[in-house]
């Protein structure tokens, strides 16, 4: 039988709250060139998480393993790892998908994409996107008798959440959301510049996105 978890968890666990209440935002740095929707890359999730883990003793692990013969060839499996390094405490997590064509370029489309989702998966973390057409996975052509549903677009901050923000030269504000549901606001473009006064409207400086942001509760 196959086992997801070490026999106790509570350890773990208690590190993996404290990693949530820590994560940053999410940012959402790429574009599906096919929806032209906003998606989180690889990079950009584990810029969001990676530092965080290693603080509190989370040693991340992501290695390609066999798909089930049941399922034929064209198929590859990813587990994800978590593992508590003081007390050797862990919970796993393995995703099998398709590969859009059979050969290297496909296959690291594919793991680039399991990668990604099933990390945000194993930490609760929420990017409402879908970038799977650059994958393919799976098809949006497949006629599966259900109506076909979108992907979510970006959510967007009201615009009288944006108006009590300065309004400052080169500088532009970007309605986010997010793991949580909680709506925030990124500052975009000449930024350094004028950071004394985005500091004093409540932003904070990202270092590991290298991005000012706040919590829109707090505009």
């Amino acid at each position: 039988m196959d086992t997801h978890s070490s026999q106790d968890i509570v350890r773990l666990a208690k590190s993996l709250i404290d990693v949530q209440k820590e994560l940053a935002p999410v940012v959402k740095d790429s574009t599906n060139p096919f929806t032209k929707s906003t998606y989180a890359s690889l990079n950009s999730v584990m810029e969001a998480c990676r530092d965080v883990l290693l603080s509190h003793g989370i040693w991340l692990t992501q290695l390609p393993c066999a798909a089930p013969v049941e399922l034929g060839p064209g198929h590859i499996g990813l587990e994800t790892r978590l593992i508590h390094a003081e007390s050797g405490q862990w919970i796993s997590g393995t995703a099998v998908i398709p590969l859009p064509k059979n050969d290297p370029q496909g296959m690291g489309s594919a793991m680039t994409y399991a990668r990604r989702y099933s990390l945000c998966a194993m930490l609760g973390i929420i990017t409402e996107d879908d970038d799977g057409e650059a994958a393919k996975l799976p098809t949006r052509t497949q006629n599966n008798n259900r109506p076909h549903r979108l992907p979510p677009q970006p959510p967007q901050t009201p615009q009288d959440a944006l108006s009590p923000l300065p309004r400052l030269d080169g500088v532009t504000y970007k309605a986010m959301q997010s793991q949580d549901g909680r709506k925030y606001v990124i500052a975009t473009g000449n930024t350094m510049n004028k950071k004394e006064f985005l500091k004093a409207a409540g932003f904070m400086w990202n270092s590991q996105q290298r991005v000012w942001w706040k919590f829109t509760e707090a505009a």
